[in-house]
């Protein structure tokens, strides 16, 4: 008898994803079981029950994935699973907390894309400003270019002193150097990106984070890149649709959210895909997310 493949779904939330439920469907998965209000204490007894029940070849056909809206509780419930599993006991993991992995690995890797096609350039050495840095999206994004070698700040509208605190609680946890600066009001945000090379907006949806004004004080960027696709722009003159197009009145380019969001999604999807065509238990977290994202662009483009 062919065993099901079956994916639990962890979230410390009230609910999971239906966007998340939806894209585990389209993968191949034919039962998917959220399980909520789950903390990282109860990891492990739900992974050793989910590991304990089937064969090793069931267990192939078996994954958990790790959601919620806490960018570093997902990294460490994605820990606490992987610990409660020994061999032959193991199956596939993933997390993407309301998406924010895979959604700033996508910002990163298109931002990445138009450094190198319009400045010959890479992340090594940019200087990256965060805005809305606190936030999942913001963190993870940010981690991500340090890791790819760029100077990051995460900004925060509480101020230099709350950026700071979750600059070094995200640069300690994933082992890389980030600053905080503040964008609290204009004139904070204008000196924040005065040297910005990048400059990612990762504020709430609905929220215009730099207006045209103040994008006149950033005379080195090269690249402004947007997650907010509900109007205003989270940057002026950054349409939804848009991929790398001159942005008006700088000599950046602009990418917009629905072109994030379309490397987000394939990213997604194929991560998913590939925990469920595994032929070896994986572990998928915002690293493998980044690589997948570079990949895709690099398909669309060759």
């Amino acid at each position: 008898m062919e065993r099901s493949y079956i994916l639990h779904m962890f979230t410390p939330g009230r609910q999971m994803s239906p966007f998340d439920i939806n894209m585990a469907a389209d993968a191949g998965y034919q039962v998917i079981v959220p399980y909520c209000e789950v903390d990282a204490d109860g990891v492990a007894g739900l992974t050793q029950d989910t590991i304990f029940s089937r064969s090793p070849k069931g267990l192939l056909r078996t994954g958990i994935f790790i959601g919620g809206r806490d960018a570093l509780e997902a990294a460490d419930m994605l820990d606490r699973a992987k610990a409660a599993m020994f061999k032959p006991f193991v199956v596939s993991l993933m997390a993407d907390p309301s998406g924010a992995y895979t959604t700033a690995a996508a910002m990163v890797a298109c931002v990445e894309a138009a450094l190198a096609s319009h400045h010959a350039k890479g992340l090594d050495g940019q200087r990256v400003v965060v805005i809305g840095g606190t936030g999942p999206v913001g963190r993870i994004a940010g981690v991500i270019a340090a890791q790819a070698g760029a100077q990051v700040f995460l900004s925060s509208r509480g101020g230099a002193d709350a950026a700071e605190t979750v600059a070094r609680e995200s640069g300690k946890r994933f082992g890389v150097s980030l600053g905080g600066v503040s964008s609290g009001d204009t004139a904070a945000v204008r000196a924040s990106i005065a040297d910005a090379d990048v400059v990612l907006a990762c504020a709430p949806a609905g929220v215009q984070a730099v207006s045209a004004e103040t994008l006149t004080f950033a005379k080195r960027l090269k690249v402004a890149a947007d997650v907010n696709a509900v109007p205003p722009e989270g940057i002026a003159g950054v349409g939804a649709t848009d991929n790398a197009k001159p942005l008006s009145g700088t000599t950046a380019v602009g990418i917009g959210a629905l072109a994030i969001g379309n490397v987000k999604y394939q990213t997604q999807q194929r991560l998913l895909v590939q925990m469920h065509q595994a032929e070896a238990p994986v572990v998928l977290s915002f690293t493998e997310a980044f690589a997948t994202a570079r990949a895709f662009i690099a398909e669309k483009a060759a």
